[in-house]
C-alpha cells in the first residue's frame, strides 16, 4: 500500500525560494512506494500569494502552481470550511507523511507521532519524528 505524502503550502514553494527539487529529494528519501498529495485549499493558498505577496513569493508560487501540474500531484477535496494545517492534521495518521515548515504544524503532527518531512540547513530534506 502506498503512503500518501501531503506537501504543505510553505513546503511547495521552496523550489521557488531556495532552488531545491523537493521532488528528487523526496523520492531519495523514501524506501516504499508513496503518492504526493495536496489539499484543495492549498491550490487557492499559492492563488492567493500571486495575488498579495511580495515579489519572490509571488513567483515561488506560481513555480508551485506549475510543479503541481507538471507533477500530477493527487488533489483531495475538503468539504470543511477548516484551515490546511487542520486539515492536513485531520487526515493525518500512519500512512499519512506530511512534508512542511511550518513549527506550529510540525509541533501538532509529533504530537501525533505522524512522520514528517521538513528542511534542514535549506539544502537537503530529512524525516523527523
Amino acid at each position: 500500500m502506498k503512503k500518501l505524502i501531503i506537501l504543505d503550502t510553505n513546503f511547495l514553494l521552496l523550489p521557488g525560494q531556495l532552488l531545491i527539487d523537493i521532488f528528487t529529494q523526496i523520492e531519495q528519501l523514501m524506501e516504499y512506494p508513496y503518492e504526493l498529495c495536496i489539499f484543495d485549499k492549498t491550490m487557492k493558498e499559492l492563488e492567493k500569494i500571486i495575488k498579495t505577496g511580495n515579489t519572490q513569493d509571488k513567483r515561488a508560487a506560481k513555480l508551485a502552481l506549475l510543479l503541481i501540474k507538471q507533477k500530477g500531484l493527487k488533489s483531495i477535496r475538503s468539504f470543511s470550511r477548516k484551515g490546511v494545517d487542520d486539515l492536513i492534521v485531520a487526515k493525518s495518521g500512519s500512512d499519512v507523511i506530511v512534508a512542511t515548515q511550518d513549527q506550529e504544524l510540525r509541533k501538532r503532527l509529533k504530537e501525533k507521532n505522524i512522520k514528517i518531512i521538513t528542511l534542514k540547513q535549506k539544502k537537503y530534506l530529512r524525516f523527523e519524528g
